[in-house]
């Protein structure tokens, strides 16, 4: 399994880099569900099933509406 470091924003607007396991490079919405999970475990078990399926990327939208949180970048690490 590859380490991949994703860099976000959190509600502080602070930048913050936490690294996370993945197969391969994780698409933004993946990106998303990695960091709900650590920052938001409470959330994490909520159902966003009002958003799933009919917008794109439900988590993404989710975490920068509800939470400010927004990912800047997903990078390997070596």
């Amino acid at each position: 399994m590859q380490k991949w470091e994703i860099t976000f924003v959190d509600d502080h607007g602070e930048a913050i880099a936490e690294q996370f396991d993945y197969e391969q490079e994780p698409t933004m919405e993946q990106a998303a569900q990695l960091i709900r999970k650590k920052m938001l475990p409470v959330s994490d078990l909520l159902d966003l099933n009002d958003l799933e399926g009919r917008t794109e990327d439900p988590t993404v939208k989710n975490l920068k509406s509800q939470h400010s949180i927004e990912i800047l970048s997903i990078k390997p690490i070596s």
